[in-house]
């Protein structure tokens, strides 16, 4: 993956922002499921590939189910979940899938190992992004690339993810979409 910042839209102003800017790829969290049929139109009319957070459409179950009616209706270029089902039904409709994995403490990263291990995802979104010696560690352990996320509030701190490993960073800060304008 060649763009380096993933923005991330919560809200339709966000997304209506991510529309006028030079990226190519964008994530969009938090929505209700009756605007998907209108955030699809409008990527696809602005040649936009979209990323959707599952786990955050509301009226929509995270599950194998609603993953299918997503790439079925709404041919996403992607797909982050926290649920393995998910991931791996992302995976068979040959969607990119993102493992989203939070580090909280040592039980839980070992958790999410062996949840990788079973899901294999295309990418890991690593939650919280600004923590550069994990985020390294986790590369060097699963061998995945990784989207750093979460936390990530300056421009050193996108500097610092990346030069761990991290591939890209999500993030919903404008100042960070402009800071780096799709380098």
């Amino acid at each position: 993956m060649d763009q380096k910042i993933l923005p991330a839209s919560t809200n339709m102003k966000e997304f209506e922002r991510f529309l006028k800017s030079s990226y190519e790829i964008g994530v969009f969290l938090d929505m209700h499921i009756s605007q998907l049929k209108n955030v699809y139109m409008l990527a696809k009319e602005h040649g936009k590939k979209m990323i959707y957070h599952v786990d955050l459409i509301h009226g929509l179950k995270n599950d194998e189910s609603g993953t299918e009616y997503i790439c079925q209706e709404y041919k996403p270029y992607g797909l982050i979940s926290t649920k393995s089902s998910v991931i791996l039904k992302a995976k068979q409709k040959r969607v990119i899938a993102v493992q989203r994995i939070f580090l909280i403490d040592s039980h839980a990263l070992e958790k999410s190992y062996q949840l990788i291990e079973k899901t294999q995802p295309d990418f890991i979104e690593v939650l919280p992004g600004a923590m550069p010696q994990l985020i390294k560690e986790v590369k060097d352990r699963v061998k995945v690339p990784i989207f750093a996320g979460g936390l990530i509030r300056t421009p050193e701190d996108v500097r610092n993810a990346l030069d761990a490993g991290a591939t890209a960073i999500t993030t919903s800060s404008r100042e960070l979409w402009e800071a780096f304008g799709n380098k």
